[in-house]
């Protein structure tokens, strides 16, 4: 039995003879009033003191940085709301209200150098809880410190760096925002112009055709000179709209209206347009013969000014007699894509003349030549093809010819003719139902004939139209249609300022107004019903969704006139 308590005495002396002797923690233990009375191996190591040097005659706070104390004193003070002396007392300050305490503390070794560390103190205490020392465990916290200190340096770098990189942004947004404002100046500058050039050329091509066909007409000598004056009037006409163009697109106000079409209708109307011009210069225009039907989505309109300014340019650019072929085929590599070529068998163009190509008032070298011409055409050629979502681009050899290539996005065939041959089952055959008016505002001739013979179908519905914004406000105001559609993209006045104009009428505020664009994103329809439109409808028409929001209206337009009536 009594080898028990000698065993574990043993181990006891063994456990503190390792503490002591351990070499990579400091162990320094003090009495009650901070002398140190333990200063292990490891303190001796880290510290460069021997214990001899330092027990029974100095405290811990003697062998640390004098300013670190005086600041955590400082703070203790402040936590506890009492004066904290700047000593041994800070540092064992809360180990002697029983609270654990981990702390950062620079050791000044014998040397002179420092010595970053981790301590870890804790009151010792006999039988009775009455204090009787403190130790006070410390770890190496120099590698912690320099992995610190490192990161502080990257981070004060990638301040540095952060700073002049939003230095730079700010340089170039100004720059940005200056080339922007010059560019809108200029942009409305050339708009300005164009629509005050055109009320003075109005007059002169006006009364030069007056006296063309005056009776008796002219003599031969006035009819050249007349001749001259209307083919310098036209020729002006068309610069300012090309200006006017650029302007438009590159102010960003061009308005899109993008829809399912097919290929051979366009190619039709071009060549009607320019066919007889391909003829006076004696120039065969052949538009190939596709193996299967092609369809697009784009805007009708901007893609015949993009095909006409091509064959154009083509047919200008020409021999006498030479020709121009027109084709188009699935795109290489991408059956999602339309691939149109417009070839001719001009004189071609150079290496460097391509490359100067779609710069504007660039006319590469021709300015003297024959042929009129500013060099905007196919900077807004390309701009109109690429708000469109589709390519261009060129091809050409010196001396043989030119080959102008467009990529388009492929659509599906438009299912008018089939919509149509449905609606029969949603006509109104009910003669007696009260007639009501319907209202559509649309400049696409090709929608409006679509929505006429929808409505046709049905028996009770007069439709009214007009092609731009404000005619279409006032044609509200003047008749007070039951309901009114409303294309988005209008000339002048886009959907969004008409429908402004009609809540802020008296006589219109009350008629319900269905979106019908072809802008069909998603914010476009939130946008829209933000906006307050009855619906939101997009193109290409579903027949049953279209007629069924158009019953929605009308009963709506209905409930609402039986309401005043009552």
């Amino acid at each position: 039995m009594t080898d028990l308590p000698n065993a574990a005495l043993l181990k006891a002396e063994a456990l503190q003879l390792a503490i002591h002797n351990i070499p990579n923690f400091s162990s320094i233990a003090t009495d009650a009033q901070g002398v140190i009375q333990i200063f292990n191996l490891g303190a001796e190591r880290m510290l460069g003191y021997s214990a001899t040097e330092v027990v029974n005659l100095i405290s811990p706070a003697v062998i640390s940085d004098a300013s670190e104390i005086i600041v955590r004193a400082q703070a203790l003070s402040l936590e506890f709301g009492c004066v904290v002396e700047p000593g041994f007392q800070a540092l064992v300050f809360k180990a002697t209200r029983g609270i654990e305490d981990s702390y950062e503390l620079t050791f000044v070794r014998k040397d002179g150098s420092r010595l970053p560390a981790i301590v870890s103190v804790i009151a010792l205490r006999d039988s009775d809880q009455k204090i009787i020392g403190y130790l006070l465990m410390g770890t190496d916290n120099t590698a912690r410190k320099q992995v610190q200190a490192e990161q502080e340096k990257l981070d004060a770098l990638l301040r540095e760096q952060q700073d002049a990189l939003r230095e730079t942004n700010k340089e170039l947004e100004a720059a940005r925002a200056a080339a922007e404002k010059a560019n809108r100046a200029k942009s409305e500058f050339l708009s300005s112009m164009s629509h005050e050039l055109r009320t003075p050329l109005n007059a002169v091509l006006g009364f030069a055709q007056l006296l063309a066909s005056e009776k008796p007409p002219p003599s031969v000598a006035q009819q050249r000179s007349l001749d001259q004056i209307l083919k310098g009037g036209w020729y002006l006409l068309q610069l300012i709209n090309e200006i006017l163009d650029l302007a438009m697109v590159e102010s960003g106000k061009v308005m899109m209206s993008q829809e399912a079409m097919g290929l051979s209708e366009v190619f039709k109307d071009c060549e009607a347009m320019m066919g007889p011009q391909a003829e006076k210069r004696g120039i065969n225009m052949r538009f190939m013969n596709m193996d299967q039907p092609f369809f697009v989505h784009a805007d009708r309109t901007r893609l015949k000014q993009v095909l006409i300014n091509l064959l154009s340019n083509a047919i200008k650019y020409n021999r006498n007699g030479g020709s121009i072929t027109i084709s188009a085929e699935v795109a290489a590599g991408n059956t999602r894509q339309v691939h149109i070529r417009i070839t001719d068998s001009g004189f071609g163009l150079s290496a460097e003349q391509l490359d100067q190509l779609f710069q504007p008032f660039n006319r590469l070298g021709r300015e003297h030549g024959l042929e009129e011409g500013t060099g905007i055409g196919l900077v807004v050629t390309k701009q109109l093809v690429e708000l469109m979502g589709g390519a261009i681009g060129v091809e050409s050899e010196a001396g043989i010819g030119t080959t102008f290539w467009i990529n388009l996005t492929a659509t599906e065939k438009p299912t008018l003719e089939a919509a149509i041959l449905n609606l029969a089952n949603l006509g109104i055959t009910d003669e007696h139902a009260p007639m009501r008016t319907v209202l559509y505002v649309e400049d696409n001739p090709a929608n409006l004939i679509l929505v006429e013979q929808l409505v046709a179908r049905r028996s009770n519905l007069k439709l009214l139209t007009a092609t731009d914004g404000h005619t279409g406000v006032q044609l509200a105001r003047n008749y007070s249609p039951d309901v009114i559609l409303m294309d988005i993209n209008l000339p002048g006045m886009n959907g969004y300022g008409c429908l402004k104009l009609l809540q802020e009428s008296v006589e219109a505020a009350h008629i319900p107004v269905l979106a019908l664009s072809a802008n069909a994103m998603p914010r476009d329809i939130e946008k829209g019903i933000e906006a307050g439109f009855f619906r939101y409808l997009t193109k290409p028409i579903k027949v049953v969704e279209f007629m069924e929001a158009l019953d929605l209206a009308l009963n709506f337009a209905a409930d609402h006139t039986r309401a005043i009536h009552d």
